[in-house]
């Protein structure tokens, strides 16, 4: 086997394992256990992977979060198609919460023709729901500048009397060891407080976020539906985890 192949291997079992021993790779790969030692060396130095006793673990790296302005540009193609698969899921009646974020955003021209009520912490979604004529509670409290999100206790405790048929989240990362996460904590308190206060949350996340993780955890996987327009064959195993809504292929 070539040396890009070992490399390709072992990257490919470190993202579907986590950790890998020199051992397992000698016996798979057929090659010396000096020979895969040097690869692993290498792989580390490129960023790879982390070089642990006797094999390697993958690396796991802390993202940071982007401004609205720039989440908006970004993946709008799989945005908007998530956001009209998480539409279709409302139903007339209903009372749902949506989260700030860019992908639920693009739910709401979505919502246009459904007797609802949203409430959200989103100060671009309020006034988007409200130019459109959709019943609208916007939560108060203070405005976090770079994402227009409503945070803070006053938003936490206010939404603590609601309950919802369904909520909708955005999120920064997701990681099928560590769970759901973002970089903000007064942002992850208003998503845990959302979770646990429907009976149906689901999580609104493009493909560029699997395999990340940020700075503040928010649930485990199995707490939400998540909603992506596809899963890669590394990331295929979530759907043994919970719930996957995906795009079907056309």
């Amino acid at each position: 086997m070539l040396t890009e192949e070992r490399y390709a291997y072992i990257i490919r079992q470190i993202n579907q394992r986590n950790t890998i021993t020199v051992q397992e790779l000698v016996d798979t790969l057929h090659h010396s256990e000096s020979t895969i030692r040097r690869d692993l060396s290498q792989l580390e130095a490129d960023g790879e992977l982390i070089r642990i006793h006797g094999g390697a673990k993958r690396k796991v790296a802390i993202s940071t979060e982007d401004t609205m302005e720039e989440k908006t540009v970004k993946n709008v193609q799989d945005k908007q198609s998530i956001a009209k698969m998480a539409a279709d899921i409302v139903q007339d009646h209903e009372v749902i919460y949506l989260d700030a974020g860019t992908t639920t955003f693009e739910m709401i021209p979505y919502l246009k023709d459904k007797e609802i009520t949203v409430v959200t912490n989103g100060v671009p979604h309020a006034s988007l729901l409200t130019d459109l004529k959709i019943e609208t509670i916007l939560l108060g409290g203070k405005i976090k500048q770079n994402t227009k999100a409503i945070i803070g206790t006053l938003a936490q405790e206010q939404m603590e009397g609601y309950r919802f048929s369904r909520a909708f989240l955005g999120m920064n990362s997701i990681d099928k060891e560590v769970g759901y996460t973002t970089p903000d904590l007064e942002e992850a308190i208003m998503k845990k407080v959302a979770i646990a206060q429907t009976g149906e949350a689901y999580v609104l996340i493009d493909p560029s976020k699997f395999g990340k993780v940020s700075f503040v955890k928010v649930s485990d996987i199995e707490d939400c539906t998540i909603i992506t327009t596809r899963l890669s064959e590394e990331n295929r195993e979530l759907a043994n985890l919970t719930r996957v809504v995906e795009e079907r292929t056309k």
